[in-house]
């Protein structure tokens, strides 16, 4: 097929061979199946923020590294060039986060390469080397919705291990290949310290999760693992091996405001004695 215009430097650059046909096409993004260094792998290519319209949520940005205050304040004033620069922190997000799941040995496409906002990364495929079915395309016994939602559990606790909650992950952006679930379409994902709407988002990732395999295992319609998993990583003792329940028990016990705001008072006074004693 015609090589897209945006392939184009890959190819110049020795990066692609081949545009060997469209794989699909969404809001976000278009991805190609190429032949690139004798395999066969994918090209994402993210879409002109012009054409699909910029409307990213202030909640994913919060926490994302800016090159330099130009950049910062052009987003601040949402210019053009402050949308172009949103949409190179956006796509970099997924770059980023790409590279260090896969450094953790999360189960995410291998990326190869970033250029001109084009991605080059693995092609997941099934077990007959077509590409990979998304989990919304499958019917699934009991069986494989326990079996899935287990090893999925496992990912997104990798993830978070890595400091790195999706955002948004369903059955939409899951594939199921060989070996089970890879999880991909990671633009969206937060850094876990310095977003404060990660412990939010990781519980709703993993409600996403049990919702859709309780179509198949209604049991784990009424588990909270999120709110497990975030108490754990909370007081650090999360780790990729942790054993989970499913269960989460939160503290009933009442503050108790007189003493917090005994020793606030307690801890003024004694701020305002030293001050005197060192004056004197």
């Amino acid at each position: 097929m015609k090589t897209p215009k945006s392939i184009e430097p890959l190819v110049r650059d020795g990066l692609v061979d081949e545009v060997i046909r469209p794989l699909k096409s969404g809001k976000e993004a278009a991805v190609y199946v190429v032949l690139s260094e004798g395999e066969v792998r994918c090209a994402k290519v993210y879409k002109d923020v012009n054409k699909r319209g910029f409307h990213k949520q202030a909640q994913y940005q919060e926490g994302r590294k800016v090159r330099n205050s130009r950049q910062a304040r052009a987003m601040e004033k949402n210019s053009r060039f402050g949308r172009q620069q949103q949409e190179e922190v956006w796509q970099n997000a997924e770059v980023d986060a790409l590279y260090r799941l896969a450094s953790a040995g999360v189960r995410v496409p291998q990326p190869y390469n970033f250029v001109e906002g084009v991605l080059l990364m693995e092609l997941v495929t099934d077990e007959h080397g077509s590409a990979a079915p998304r989990l919304n395309d499958l019917e699934l016994s009991r069986e494989q919705a326990l079996e899935y939602h287990e090893l999925l559990i496992k990912e997104v606790v990798r993830m978070l291990c890595a400091g790195i909650v999706h955002g948004d992950l369903s059955e939409y952006n899951i594939l199921i290949d060989a070996n089970g679930p890879v999880i991909i379409d990671l633009p969206q994902a937060v850094d876990a310290a310095a977003n404060n709407n990660a412990a939010r988002m990781l519980e709703r990732d993993v409600d996403n999760l049990a919702d859709y395999f309780g179509r198949f295992a209604p049991e784990l319609l009424t588990t909270q693992y999120g709110k497990e998993i975030w108490k754990l990583y909370e007081t650090g003792e999360l780790t990729p091996q942790a054993v989970l329940t499913g269960r989460f028990q939160g503290s009933t016990k009442q503050a108790d405001v007189r003493s917090v705001m005994r020793e606030i008072n307690d801890a003024r006074d004694e701020a305002i004695r030293r001050r005197y004693e060192h004056e004197d």
